[in-house]
This record gives C-alpha cells, structure tokens and sequence, in this order.
C-alpha cells in the first residue's frame, strides 16, 4: 500500500500517524509539503516530495476572497509537483490530507483511483463560537463577511474526499448538517508513554532559578501568547495570584508573534501590551516568559506545574491541554465547549467562566496553597487522556480500521 501525506508544512498533525505507519510492513510512505515550510523530520525510508512556496494572493483580489485564491494556487502547486511522479508510474492508494490550505483542490482529478481521507480543522461562524465571543474586540459587518467567505475551501474539500475527518466532537459540530453525519471525530492522538508525570523533573529558569516537581509553579502554554487562548485573561489575573501566593512562579510558554488573533494596537505584541498595562502590580522577578521551547524542555515545564491554566475561545482544543493532563497536571481551565468536551469540573479538572478573573484567581490561588486536595483530580485527568487519547492504544488502532476498510471496498 502507497501512503501518501499532503500538508504545507508537513509532518503537522499527521506526525505521529506517519511515523507509525512508515513501520508496517507493506506500507510505503510518501510526504509532500511546500519546501519554504516543511521542517526536518526523520522519516526513514520514506519519499519526501515538495513544491515551491506559492505566490500570495493578489493585491487586486477582493478581501473577502483572498484566502480562496491562495488556496486555489496552492492546489495548483501540489498537483503540478504530483503529476510530475504521475507520470513516472507513481499512484498513491490512500492520500491524507489537511485540507484548510487548499491542498485538496484536485487531487482527485489526478488520482482518481486513491481514497482521499481529508483533515477538518474547523468551520468558521461569523456569530456563536470563536468570532464575536470577547466582547474587547467587537466585529464590524465588514469582518462578518470575511468570515462567512472563509469556509470556501472546505467546501470543495468536502466533496472531494472520501473520508472526512475531524478531531474533536466540538469541531465536528461547527460543520453544516448536511455534511455533519460524513465527518468522523478521530483526534490525532497524544504520546502518553513519553507524556508522563516524572517526580524527579527540574526545570532552569532563565534567572538561574531551578524548579522541581511539587514546587509551587503555575504554568501557561500557548503556540501564540494571543486574546485566542485567554493570554489577557491570564495576565489580568496574575497580580491577584502573585499576591496572594508570595512564592509561586510564573512560568509562561509560547511565541510573542499573534496565530489567530489579530495583532495588538496599543504595543509590538500582546505581551509587551499587558506587562506595561500591569507595571508595578506583578512581581517580574517571578514572572518567566520562556518563548517557544524544545519538546523536551516544554515536557519538564509541565512535570514541574502544580497549576496548569488553560483557555480558549470556543475554537480548536489545543494539543497542549491534553499534554497538560497526560503529564498530571492539575488544568485550571475555561469552561467553553472545547474544553467542557474533555474536562468534567472537579474531577478531571477545574472549570472556570472564560472572562472570571477573580474565580480564576481564588481558583488558583486555593490550589496552589493545597496541591493535597487535588492529587485525585491530576491522576484522573492522565487517566482520561490514557483511555481516550493516546496515540498508540486508541488513536492508531482506529486508523488501521479506516484503512482495512477502505482496502475492502
């Protein structure tokens, strides 16, 4: 069986799923990405293949449709750079696919033979979920319209895959009715055998500082330090935390560079925003933004975390919260639908109101001051991502299903 993975900057979500198919026997597996994009990732024996980086959309282009274009000539890339191995006898049984780029487009137009399983991220609402939800950032109808445009692309992915997959029911959800019963809810798995509490774990901070496991440490991860993920709700509560816990450090994990979230316009990022808006309020001696960390080091945050704070805006569930748990860590989080889908308050973990600052502080501040209190919370929550979520034991299982049964049809 040829296998062959589609993502601008693959390994992406499909990291663990390639690396593991790659060792069946019988399998053979190809990547393809776009080379401005594609980080090194050891794959052995595997065919990587990419293509170069597209040209953006023009300035011409409609606002509303700019990102249907770039996607359009993102499509073309993918499949010129196919049809180029086409020719050379190369047809892929199987091809996965994310299809929120536009990588989709045509592939079934060049393969009409393979079985497309395509990735859904997430179906954009201009009211009820992500956009609209913080009231500091109201819409224009202008950014209504953007948005309602913006699922064009999914669109035609919907009807040119085989398979439709999503990773959460919250995100499966999100998609029209019409297409809801195709989508099946398949996460991408978490590493629970790596991802684990280690008592015996230490941490230097960049002052010099090493903290340990059972230390008192509150900890935040972010890909980007952004409203998205409750970034300013945090820091709002940070001078309530510091002074009621004197000795807790902060340790605060990810890119200053907005993802989601617009860019701030009252400073460079949204850190700089919020450290100058809380300037002789919080304790900076105990405050440690770590930027983007190696896996490894990231690991040894969240083993040395009593408290682990986690928000999000009702959008994608983040991979980090489920690391968090798988880790032991006692996750203060938001009670918006992603979360509430894996986190049950007071048994897997807390749950708090996205904008309660002071419940998130009185939250934190009692666990802090009580880690003994919530020791069966943490094992719990690693129970759950155990049963529910690792790769090995209940993720990849379900892929060799999906394949077998497409063998069969």
């Amino acid at each position: 069986m040829h296998v062959l993975f589609v993502h601008p900057n693959f390994p992406g979500q499909f990291r663990r799923l390639a690396a593991a198919l790659n060792k069946e026997p019988g399998v053979h597996i190809h990547t393809l990405g776009d080379e401005s994009r594609m980080p090194a990732f050891d794959l052995p024996g595997a065919n990587r293949l990419s293509y170069p980086a597209p040209e953006p959309a023009g300035q011409a282009t409609h606002s509303y449709i700019q990102g249907f274009e770039a996607g359009v000539r993102r499509g073309q890339k993918v499949v010129l750079a196919l049809l180029a191995h086409k020719l050379r006898g190369f047809d892929p049984d199987v091809i996965y696919v994310h299809t929120g780029w536009g990588d989709s487009l045509y592939l079934k137009d060049i393969f009409p033979n393979a079985k497309i399983i395509g990735l859904f991220e997430y179906y954009y609402h201009p009211r009820g979920a992500d956009v609209g939800f913080d009231p500091e950032f109201p819409l224009s109808f202008d950014d209504i319209f953007r948005v309602r445009t913006m699922n064009t692309l999914q669109h035609y992915a919907l009807e040119a895959c085989d398979i439709r997959l999503t990773a959460t029911e919250w995100q499966k959800s999100r998609y029209p009715a019409a297409y809801r019963h195709q989508l099946e809810c398949l996460h991408e798995g978490i590493d629970t055998d790596r991802i684990r509490p280690d008592a015996a774990t230490t941490f230097t901070l960049a002052n010099g500082v090493v903290v340990k496991a059972g230390d008192e440490v509150l900890t935040f991860v972010s890909r980007s330090l952004e409203p998205c993920r409750g970034f300013h709700c945090l820091m709002q509560a940070l001078p309530g935390i510091m002074r009621n816990r004197p000795h807790c450090q902060i340790v605060i994990v990810g890119q200053d560079e907005p993802h989601y979230s617009p860019a701030p316009k009252e400073a460079e990022t949204w850190r700089a925003q919020y450290v100058n808006e809380l300037k002789g309020r919080i304790d900076s001696s105990r405050l440690h933004f770590t930027g983007t960390l190696a896996f490894d080091d990231y690991l040894k945050v969240l083993q040395v975390s009593r408290v682990h704070v986690y928000l999000t805006y009702p959008f994608i569930l983040s991979w980090s919260m489920l690391e968090a748990m798988s880790a032991g860590c006692l996750v203060l989080g938001s009670d918006t639908p992603p979360v509430q889908e894996v986190i049950t308050d007071g048994y897997n973990g807390i749950l708090f109101p996205f904008f309660d600052t002071d419940a998130l502080v009185n939250m934190a501040t009692d666990a802090l001051a009580q880690p003994h209190n919530y020791h069966s919370v943490r094992e719990t929550a690693r129970i759950t991502i155990q049963t529910r979520y690792d790769f090995n034991s209940v993720i990849y299982p379900q892929h060799l299903a999906l394949l077998s049964r497409l063998r069969e049809q």
